[in-house]
């Protein structure tokens, strides 16, 4: 059962990720996160210590929102390379596309505003893109070893590639809004992905 405290502490986690996607972390200021929730400094302060708490909450439910959306229908693809092709169709036109988070990508734009500003925070989010890189280098092998894809190739930096590739999408997207980029990313990864085929 729920209790108050985590309801209250949820609420927060829910407007902060809001505010931190449009506004950025830097220029939303706790007043910000007090006027969306509705709470005083002390009852804000009694569940966070501070607004790098939230954000590290935020990003792990940010995470959440994205595996749910990202590896929707995946687990039961046998074939890794279909496998493949299916999270990434999830992640241009469900995720990006589907506009999740107000501000675009949440994890691109607080890794290009964080980035030389708070190398810790920074840092959890590259921990991300490299997670997520190293995903797809296991079904790439995975795609190898049942003989699907052709010998001697550099699976890390294919799937380097594809993660780059997706944050570009999400760079271009969010400054255009033309669903035209998502189409033409999905298509241009498909046809990458059939060149390393055997």
């Amino acid at each position: 059962m729920t209790n108050k405290g985590d309801l209250t502490r949820q609420n927060i986690i829910d407007n902060s990720l809001q505010l931190f996607s449009v506004k950025g972390f830097y220029n939303t200021s706790i007043n910000d996160i007090m006027e969306t929730t509705g709470l005083t400094k002390g009852g804000l302060y009694a569940h966070f210590g501070s607004k790098e708490d939230i954000w590290y909450s935020v990003y792990d439910m940010a995470v959440r929102i994205w595996k749910d959306i990202v590896f929707k229908n995946t687990k039961d693809v046998k074939n890794p390379l279909e496998r493949l092709e299916k999270l990434i169709v999830n992640d241009i036109k469900l995720y990006l596309g589907g506009n999740v988070f107000e501000g675009g990508c949440f994890f691109l734009n607080m890794l290009v505003e964080l980035s030389g500003q708070s190398p810790t925070m920074s840092k959890h989010i590259l921990q991300g893109f490299i997670k997520f890189s190293r995903l797809i280098k296991s079904w790439l092998s995975e795609a190898q070893e049942k003989g699907i894809l052709k010998d001697n190739l550099n699976l890390k930096e294919i799937s380097n590639f594809i993660v780059i590739t997706l944050n570009g999408a999400a760079a271009i997207y969010a400054s255009s809004r033309d669903a035209a980029i998502l189409n033409q990313t999905v298509d241009q990864l498909r046809f990458y992905l059939n060149q390393l085929k055997k």
